[in-house]
């Protein structure tokens, strides 16, 4: 193989030792490689840097092993050419392995330009990363405390659930506070209902007649209490996440992008702490696509297409994606609803929600890197798209009911 470069260091990374081999070769060929084991503590990371750097390696590529890279990637960075690489692409053939020859094979690899980098972003949007992902955490936990205050109600009989579509509405959480202070009356409780649930006060006189104990009480003060706290700490997320926003989206992006259907502020933030703004770092919509793990997959073997599933990309930008997808999918008069109503029929919920979540990044891309308006294809783009073909098919089936039908096109009006 052909060297490219012609100094370059492979790391072997773990918790607690790196392993670095330098590869160098010269005009005439002869390679030559040295190898050294470092610590993890920062004093270790230094000196990794210095001895790399007086060796006049330009390039170093290591392994994307969980957060332990992270360290080693502040360190080193700004002073070489950094190659974060998925394991999957350096595996070695079946043999003997150490730290040592993973190293060895690593460096070997980036020499003769096999290796590909995986996207890591500047250190601000790498922060935005760390606040959007805790945040999407912190909202799965109000999901987990919510749903254990169902189990506790059902414990105790109380089946305000069957009532209130919302129990942690402002008339369900007045209800719950009234049955942690020891008021057993259902009917008092009933009359706490605000709003629409006003109609619904002698089902919930029915479903608050329970048996609650100071067991349930206490559980459900708990939980409230840890409910409580949650939304603080999703609300002071939601604070820094809009001020680490700003230096990568302008307030006139901001408002195109929400224009989007399914689109809302917290998917904006999501999305562009996992892409950033600028999309010249990704060469085209279907790189994006793929990075993101929202495009079918390609397999295919003499002339036949095998699976075509969705390949593991970025689980967090495919999640935002999906929940403004199927925001999207219900919109009215859109092409994003249209487009799922084309494709729930045949293809299932699932692939349908998918192919319109990959129509939104698409738009994303397009919008961010040209400065594009949005404009809606309109629900019956589809319709127009194949206009003959859909005329064909609904004449044939009323044919086959017996009708004669005869289509006289609609004259334009003067």
């Amino acid at each position: 193989m052909d060297t490219i470069y012609r100094s370059v260091a492979g790391l072997d990374v773990h918790k607690k030792t790196i392993a670095a081999c330098i590869r160098r070769s010269n005009q005439q060929g002869k390679v030559t490689e040295e190898v050294r084991t470092f610590g993890t503590m920062t004093r270790d990371l230094l000196a990794l840097s210095d001895w790399l750097q007086a060796a006049g390696v330009t390039h170093v590529a290591m392994e994307s092993t969980g957060v332990l890279w992270k360290p080693v990637f502040n360190i080193l960075e700004g002073c070489f050419e950094l190659l974060l690489v998925n394991p999957r692409d350096i595996k070695q053939v079946p043999g003997r392995k150490t730290d040592v020859s993973d190293s060895q094979w690593i460096a070997k690899l980036l020499s003769c330009g096999l290796l590909k980098a995986s996207f890591v972003p500047p250190k601000d949007l790498r922060e935005l990363r760390d606040l959007t992902r805790h945040r999407a955490q912190l909202v799965s936990e109000t999901t987990r405390v919510a749903n254990r205050i169902h189990k506790t109600l059902e414990d105790a009989n109380i089946k305000l659930g069957a009532v209130a579509s919302d129990i942690l509405g402002v008339s369900g959480r007045d209800m719950l506070q009234a049955l942690i202070e020891g008021i057993n009356d259902p009917a008092a409780m009933a009359e706490l209902a605000r709003g629409r649930l006003k109609a619904k006060i002698p089902q919930l006189k029915l479903a608050l007649q329970g048996r609650v104990t100071e067991h349930h009480r206490f559980m459900l003060q708990s939980l409230l209490s840890h409910l409580r706290y949650l939304e603080g700490q999703i609300a002071d997320f939601d604070q820094r996440v809009e001020e680490q926003l700003r230096p990568f989206l302008t307030d006139q992006q901001h408002q195109r992008l929400d224009t989007i259907p399914g689109i809302n502020r917290r998917t904006i933030e999501n999305v562009i702490a996992e892409i950033g703004s600028d999309m010249s770092r990704f060469p085209s919509d279907r790189n994006l696509a793929s990075w993101a793990g929202i495009c079918p997959g390609n397999e295919e073997s003499a002339g036949k297409r095998k699976r075509t599933r969705t390949t593991s990309g970025n689980r967090w930008l495919r999640r935002a994606l999906a929940e403004a997808g199927w925001a999207a999918a219900h919109a009215k008069d859109s092409y994003l609803s249209a487009q799922y109503r084309r494709l729930v029929g045949r293809r299932g919920k699932k692939r349908a929600l998918l192919a319109v979540a990959h129509s939104l990044l698409t738009i994303v891309y397009h919008m961010l890197r040209y400065d594009l308006e949005y404009k809606d294809l309109g629900p019956d783009y589809f319709d127009r798209l194949k206009g003959r073909g859909i005329e064909r098919y609904l004449v044939k089936r009323l044919e086959r009911l017996g009708y004669d039908v005869n289509l006289t096109p609609k004259q334009p009006p003067a």
